[in-house]
């Protein structure tokens, strides 16, 4: 027997409609209740201010600076008398300074001024006769000679200091000296990497023989000289 199905029966007939409407009302609850505002029924503000509140503030004590009494007016100068002086100064005369035609004129003697020797420094490079090594005076160039001299005494007196050797100190000193307008060599001067290396460039240049000193405008001069001495181990 075969079961017929009624279709007033049929509960899934509308539930399309139905899901439609309750999602309808859904919305519209939730609109409304985003959309719904609430006010305060107390719509009444005081604007009245205390005025006795404000006048009560307490104002504070200020320092009363007193004033120092004005000073005490001036004395009253002293009357001063005139004396009317009874001397008689005598005026002083000045006589005049011109000499009249009449007057003899005694001549004045030339006096004669010393020239007064100053002592310059003529740099070696720039005087006009240089100081003359012993051995350079024959040579026509006495300025190449005076450096190849110079030259050869370093080489002749050098000595590698043995406590620098031993330190393994090395570098290039800087001497200067000038030669005196006697021709001796002073005011020996030097700075290098070491105080040994120094003292040796002192004792070479202090072994200088005493030279023919330089001349400027053919009066002795000093000359400054300066030449480097570079230790170097092997």
């Amino acid at each position: 027997m075969e079961l017929k199905k009624n279709p007033k029966a049929d509960l899934t007939r509308n539930s399309g409609l139905y899901f439609v409407i309750g999602l309808v009302v859904v919305l519209a609850l939730t609109w409304v209740a985003f959309e719904w505002k609430t006010y305060d029924d107390d719509n009444n503000f005081d604007y009245t201010m205390n005025v006795e509140d404000t006048l009560d503030e307490e104002v504070p004590m200020t320092e009363q600076i007193k004033t120092p009494p004005p000073p005490p007016p001036p004395a009253a100068p002293e009357v001063i008398e005139v004396v009317e002086d009874e001397e008689e100064i005598e005026e002083t005369v000045i006589e005049s300074t011109e000499t009249s035609q009449e007057e003899e004129v005694i001549e004045v003697e030339d006096v004669e001024v010393e020239e007064v020797e100053e002592d310059l420094d003529i740099p070696f490079a720039v005087i006009e006769d240089v100081p003359i090594f012993p051995g350079c005076e024959n040579e026509k160039d006495k300025r190449a000679c005076f450096n190849s001299m110079m030259q050869k005494h370093i080489s002749k007196n050098f000595r590698y200091p043995e406590i620098a050797q031993e330190m393994g100190v090395q570098g290039r000193v800087n001497i200067m000296f000038v030669i005196q307008k006697d021709g001796s060599i002073g005011n020996v001067r030097m700075r290098g990497p070491d105080k040994n290396l120094e003292a040796e460039a002192a004792r070479i240049i202090e072994k200088l023989p005493k030279m023919i000193p330089g001349k400027q405008r053919g009066r002795a001069v000093r000359v400054p000289f300066s030449i480097p001495i570079t230790f170097k181990l092997q």
